[in-house]
């Protein structure tokens, strides 16, 4: 298999080219040929002329790279080495959705030829690729080869067996959006398959682009595992420093100068309070809660850990209502500037953002709330959580909260900030980029 890619004889399909399947899609199609494969057409169309819907990759990272985009699943078939590479996210009760992993599985199965490998990258509870996954993908399989066996009346043909017709495997991505640095080949690849053969191919396949190395992980169980105590490990720590940030913020203690110092001992970890979004952090652990209970087990850790991260927008809110009437104003007649509403710094992504529960937590204030961002897209946000983005700040406000921090923002001066407060400036610091002389009412976690 590896060879013959690597000729060119046989070809690569990427399913699912968001932010972590088309930079592997890209990467691939420096050295295999790749059939980049998505259900919306609209992000088909600006990556075939050159652009990453998701503001990560510049428009240089397309060219000369052997790659096809389509949106049309026939074209899958041209392909023998598969990566299903769509979003794993949670429902409104927080429970995992597994609906984009199995129709992406059900895909496979309708173009999956022997000889084929299937390998799975979303991020999953431990059993999932196996239990819930592959099940999918044979029963498509199946009814597909019963209906060619009706139709051209062959009585003996028999559905693929999956690991003996068809090899599969697991190999959790670990791209960070927005970092330059730890880049897709420059982070150490987790792999598995089913079988020795399995796990050695793909870890050839693999090999071939990411330059820090391959870990082979005995089980498909173990390599899901791992990746989903990554970020519940994360998860876990920050709930910690928000609790912190809570109890210290009640004692009138800098919650950073307490780190600063505790973090002067050698074995002190450094994890810092904040809001925990996205599509990793903030939902992974609800995968590995969901595997647990349905074993029997109620995770208190872990449960916990998310109580506390999900409840920092309400407590920010509630701090800022706080500080609007200490300082005389009704919150129902003010006017708030949010600068900042994507899941993190410098990208476009506003996936599963706090910074939209704090904006909704201070709507329920009747504060009328403005909302900037340089990086995040006005027809996503307002598609997606029905929120107004503004090109610019107007003037006038009663609070600023920098909610993200985006490298502009850590430009601004005193002065720039005084501008566009009403009058005493209120500025509540979410990432703490600033010192507190920048304002008389400053507040930071």
């Amino acid at each position: 298999m590896y060879t013959e890619l690597l000729a060119k004889k046989k070809k690569i399909s990427v399913i699912g080219l968001g932010y972590i399947g088309l930079p592997i899609a890209l990467e691939f199609a420096k050295h295999f040929s790749v059939i980049g494969f998505d259900i919306n057409k609209s992000r088909i169309t600006m990556m075939q002329e050159g652009t990453d819907p998701s503001k990560e990759l510049a428009p240089k990272e397309f060219e000369e790279r052997d790659i096809y985009f389509t949106s049309n699943k026939e074209d899958l078939r041209q392909a023998h080495f598969h990566i299903i590479a769509v979003p794993t996210d949670i429902d409104e009760h927080k429970v995992p959705n597994l609906s984009p992993l199995l129709q992406a599985s059900e895909t496979v199965g309708s173009i999956i030829k022997k000889g084929d490998y299937v390998v799975y990258e979303s991020t999953v509870y431990p059993g999932c690729t196996e239990e819930d996954c592959l099940p999918a993908l044979m029963n498509v399989l199946k009814n597909r080869e019963e209906k060619i066996t009706t139709l051209s009346k062959i009585s003996n043909s028999s559905t693929l067996k999956a690991g003996i017709d068809f090899k599969y495997g697991y190999s959790p991505e670990r791209i960070v959006p927005g970092d330059k640095v730890r880049t897709l080949t420059k982070i150490l690849k987790i792999v598995a398959g089913n079988d020795e053969e399995a796990l050695d191919e793909i870890s050839k396949v693999y090999g071939h682009i990411i330059e820090a190395g391959i870990h082979k992980a005995p089980s498909i169980k173990v390599a899901e595992a791992a990746k989903v105590i990554e970020n519940t490990q994360r998860d876990i720590n920050i709930s910690l420093m928000n609790e912190l940030a809570i109890i210290f913020d009640k004692m009138g203690i800098d919650t950073s100068a307490v780190l600063k110092a505790a973090g002067t001992k050698w074995n002190f970890h450094n994890y810092y309070p904040g809001l925990v979004g996205g599509h990793c952090i903030s939902v992974d652990p609800y995968y590995l809660m969901h595997k647990s209970k349905q074993l029997g087990h109620d995770p208190q850790v872990i449960a916990a850990g998310r109580r506390i991260n999900d409840e920092m927008p309400r407590f920010i809110a509630k701090r800022l209502v706080q500080k609007l009437i200490e300082t005389g104003k009704n919150p129902g007649n003010c006017k708030v500037l949010v600068m900042g509403v994507t899941f993190k710094e410098n990208v476009a992504d506003i996936r599963n953002s706090k910074v939209v529960d704090l904006i909704k937590e201070l709507m329920d204030y009747s504060i009328n709330v403005h909302v900037v961002d340089p990086y995040a897209s006005p027809n996503e946000l307002a598609h997606e959580y029905k929120i107004a983005l503004q090109d610019e700040p107007s003037k006038k406000y009663d609070a600023i909260i920098v909610a993200v921090g985006h490298q502009p923002y850590r430009q601004f001066t005193k002065k720039y900030f005084q501008e566009l407060s009403k009058d005493e400036l209120i500025l509540f610091d979410i990432k703490g980029m600033y010192d507190s002389s920048i304002a008389s009412n400053y507040w930071k976690l």
